[in-house]
Parts: C-alpha cells; structure tokens; sequence
C-alpha cells in the first residue's frame, strides 16, 4: 500500500431538467460530497377569495 493520500477524481457538474448536482471539496478526513440544487417546476398562483353569492 502506498503512502499517499487517496483522493476522489473531479466529476463534471451534472445537469437535468430540474436537478443540478456538484462536488464538493474533500473536508480534513478525505469525504467528498455532494451538493443537489432543485429547480422549482410548480408554480405558485396568487390566492383570489371565491365571489360571494
């Protein structure tokens, strides 16, 4: 076994419709993670009260 630290290989940033996934850098113990960023696909109609009869 070798010495040296292992290290993660850079993954591209991952893109689809409403998703977006990056790499984070390795924190002190050598964990990489990751970030997920969701677009909105609802949107939010502005409330009207029903008209009274």
């Amino acid at each position: 076994m070798s010495d040296q630290p292992k290290k993660r290989p850079q993954v591209p940033e991952g893109k689809s419709l409403f998703l977006t996934t990056r790499q984070k850098k390795p924190n002190e113990k050598g964990f990489v993670g990751y970030e997920t960023i969701w677009k909105s696909f609802q949107k939010e109609a502005e409330y009207t009260p029903p008209k009274r009869p």
